[in-house]
């Protein structure tokens, strides 16, 4: 069957369902039946599925002439989606196609929660088609004779590999891509990415550096012109001095005006917490809503997720309240307006949410932006200038991840065995792995037969065995069944099983929430009241609490998103801009916060960095904006304080937000010392930067992870978690042993890269010093707190006291500065 008699079959499948193709999916059929590679890069909602699903099932038809009536049963094609939830919906779409064209190919699913029968019967007969996650193909590596299954495997497509990219997930897929290659040479590989901003380098990522498969490959991008319409919830009443998240709520009226228009509407929030918060005080304000209302976030049941998932779908839904849970790919039509609720700290995830609505080729996206405090409505005009020139941030791809490669190695030990020098050079032609050389591989070898040079005299880090002809093999079953269940990199804090005490599971809490209750403490969680019962040992025993009762919301940690760099570079425009006639509608109605600012000091020019000082009865504060995200101004607190005590001994108390950070202290610093010492240089940042933050510290607690991915600890067996401080404490007495014994072991050095790169961010940082180093310090003595300091002020207050406590010191603060 030649091209053209398949894009018949095609075009008329399409015709069928009332559809035409779009160039880019007639481009993506004709390069992929070419056996090229290639990465798609296509924005949400534009038919992505069926650029790729198309292709492989006509590559099938025209290899079995005869398919309708002889069946060749075995794995064709692999799709590795980062979101389980995704997997329906792509499974979906390959049995519409394989079924309409009468194919009788067969289409499975195999993740976290696919059922240990269906799993053992597809060990017996692979479906056709998979859908799958990289944790899963990870376990398929780990399974007997592996190479029999994927040898005849055609085409492995990688979804959303933005999301992919940057994370240790991404490492994973990098690593079974180089194996699946060396196995099924006839392969083709295939990443859908929407747009980032460095998509020739994660098509390298993808491919493999000076692979073969990069040399025959192509980029296929969607030109889609998807409007999507930014909408800003202005207040009427501006506050001159703003602060965090009380303003949100307090326009709780406008959210339900615009549920209330629309058929359908995603309500996202940046963190679970606010996502209870939102979704409590929306039936408390509007009872009306019960019933056409839900909430759904990566802690809620499965069932209950799949149900609210499914209800979007059947349109029985006014509104859902949700966390990124829902950012990516589900495919919901009848959603017709998206809300966020306070910044969403990035453009990519901004874009992603925004094109939940209109989820339909030519149709437009609407996306309401509602700020929970002034300044974010600065955020909001970055963001709609951003949509409209799609500046997109980068996504940085990790380098020599050990603690993956490890866990890689004993997977394959695990399943057949492998010979070092046939792998070495497959994971040499990994992008994360290009610059390891023969000491480093030796090492990882050694780690996994020996236990590394401090831990060789401890039988249970021996956990592969050589044998007689150099295979490297596990032979324990012990070590086999642990491997397979602590296998992904996906490592987060313990967290406990929440049940009703006559049986029903409503999903899952964090360990140390539930370490500071007891039993009879309510709290809300999944839109209930719940009384605590008792705790045994992975459960949280509740029972539904009396509807009056005082509750306190459930909380996670670590959810603070930051500013990406574009994000930030964006936001200092837009304040830049502040100081000139072409202002935005949303800077316009910032006119009273601005007008108190340049009263008390100044808006800040694009050639000026500002720094602010002043007295209060808490001590003297001295306030830095370099407008660059909260991770950034973290350890740039942090430099500063140490810098200033080597010029004079004095100790700081930290804040910072997004936009700036405070050192505050019971005695004045001498700022013009400051300002003549050059102390915002780059120079000897790491030696300053590992002597202020206790960066030993940091990265104790980065290297549990790592740890618990090399499987240096063991995180239990399911119904017998093993405990965070336990998994803590074990990690950190290893961290000890390397550091005190073997301190170029690569897991510990890995665990300092890894703190200075991702979480501190260093290379953001040098930036952001050689911009301040350009600009002219302009210092200002100010008589009171400004309104760009105020967010600082009432964020560090925000730690010591209640909400309502809070609300009133803030009326009090405001009322005496405006005098």
């Amino acid at each position: 069957m030649n091209r053209e008699q398949l894009f018949d079959i095609a075009n008329a499948w399409f015709e069928s369902k009332n559809w035409k193709p779009f160039p880019f999916q007639t481009q993506t059929w004709t390069a992929f039946l070419q056996g090229k590679h290639g990465v798609l890069n296509a924005p949400t909602g534009s038919g992505k599925t069926y650029a790729l699903w198309l292709p492989i099932v006509l590559d099938y038809i025209k290899k079995n002439p005869e398919y309708k009536t002889k069946h060749k049963p075995g794995l064709k094609a692999i799709w590795i989606t980062p979101l389980r939830a995704l997997s329906i919906e792509i499974k979906q779409a390959a049995e519409r196609v394989a079924d309409d064209l009468g194919t009788q190919l067969t289409v499975g699913i195999r993740t976290g929660d696919t059922t240990s029968s269906e799993r053992s019967r597809q060990k017996t007969k692979m479906p056709d088609l998979l859908v799958t996650t990289p944790e899963s193909m990870q376990l398929m590596l780990a399974s007997k004779g592996y190479d029999a299954v994927f040898k005849n495997c055609s085409a492995i497509i990688v979804d959303e590999w933005h999301e992919l990219l940057g994370t240790k997930r991404g490492v994973q897929t990098e690593l079974a891509l180089s194996r699946l290659k060396v196995i099924a040479p006839k392969m083709r590989i295939w990443g859908i990415s929407a747009t980032i901003g460095n998509l020739q380098q994660a098509m390298e990522v993808l491919l493999g550096p000076n692979s073969e498969a990069l040399e025959n490959s192509v980029m296929i991008r969607a030109h889609i012109n998807k409007r999507i319409n930014v909408i800003s919830v202005i207040p009427e009443k501006m506050d001159a001095y703003p602060w965090r998240g009380h303003m949100g709520l307090h326009l709780i009226h406008e959210v339900a005006k615009i549920i209330k228009k629309s058929r359908t509407t995603l309500v996202f929030t940046n963190v679970r917490s606010a996502c209870e918060i939102w979704f409590q005080a929306l039936l408390e304000k509007y009872p009306e809503f019960a019933g056409d209302m839900a909430m759904h976030h990566g802690s809620i049941s499965r069932e209950t997720r799949q149900w609210v998932e499914q209800a979007i779908r059947d349109e029985q839904l006014r509104a859902v309240v949700c966390t990124s849970s829902l950012d990516l790919g589900v495919d919901f039509a009848p959603v017709e307006t998206v809300i966020q609720i306070g910044g969403p700290k990035g453009v990519a995830r901004f874009l992603q949410r925004a094109g939940r609505s209109g989820h339909r080729p030519g149709q437009e996206s609407n996306i309401y932006f509602l700020a929970t405090h002034a300044i974010e409505l600065a955020e909001a005009s970055a963001l709609r200038r951003a949509v409209k020139e799609t500046v997109v941030e980068d996504r940085v791809p990790y380098l020599n991840s050990w603690d993956v490669l490890v866990q890689y190695l004993v997977t394959l030990a695990v399943s057949d065995g492998f010979y070092p020098d046939e792998i070495f050079h497959e994971v040499k032609s990994t992008f994360c792995f290009q610059g390891m050389n023969e000491d480093d591989w030796q090492f990882c070898l050694n780690f996994i037969s020996k236990g590394s040079q401090s831990l060789q005299a401890y039988d249970e880090y021996k956990k592969v065995e050589i044998e007689p002809d150099g295979k490297f093999k596990v032979n324990s079953k012990a070590v086999a069944l642990r491997h397979r269940m602590q296998m992904g990199t996906i490592v987060g804090d313990a967290t406990m099983v929440v049940k009703f005490l006559g049986g029903g599971y409503i999903g899952t809490i964090e360990e140390w929430f539930v370490s500071k209750m007891n039993p009879g403490d309510v709290f809300i969680f999944a839109g209930r009241k719940l009384e605590l019962h008792r705790v045994k040992n992975t459960e949280v025993i509740v029972r539904r609490a009396d509807p009056g009762a005082k509750a306190r919301h459930a909380t996670w940690m670590g959810g603070r998103l930051t500013l990406s760099a574009q994000m930030s570079e964006l936001l200092r425009e837009e304040l830049y801009a502040a100081n000139t006639d072409n202002m935005s509608k949303e800077m316009h109605a910032l006119a009273p916060m601005f007008k108190r600012q340049r009263k008390e000091s100044i808006i800040p020019n694009a050639g000026e960095f500002l720094i602010e000082t002043f007295k209060t009865r808490e001590g003297y504060h001295a306030i830095f904006y370099p407008f660059e995200g909260r991770f950034v101004h973290e350890a740039l607190a942090s430099l500063m304080a140490y810098r200033i005590s080597l010029l004079t001994p004095i100790s700081f108390s930290l804040a910072y937000n997004d936009y700036g950070f405070e050192l505050l202290s019971d005695q004045e610093i001498y700022m013009q010392q400051v300002l003549d010492n050059e102390l915002f240089t780059p120079q000897h940042l790491h030696h300053d930067l590992q002597a202020s933050l206790n960066a030993t510290e940091m990265a104790r607690r980065k290297f549990r992870d790592i740890a618990v991915i090399a499987g240096l600890v063991f995180t239990g067996y399911p119904g017998k978690v093993v405990k965070t401080k336990h998994l803590q404490s074990g990690s950190q007495l290893i961290f000890e042993v390397f550091r005190d014994h073997e301190p170029d072991n690569l897991l510990f050095q890995q665990a300092y890269r890894e703190t200075f790169e991702h979480q501190l961010e260093e290379g953001r940082l040098i930036l952001a010093l050689e911009r301040i180093q350009q600009q002219e310090i302009v210092w200002k003595q100010c008589e009171k707190p400004t309104p760009f300091s105020f967010p600082i002020i009432t964020d560090r207050l925000r730690e010591r006291l209640s909400s309502e406590t809070l609300a009133e010191r803030i009326k009090k603060m405001t009322a005496s500065y405006m005098k």
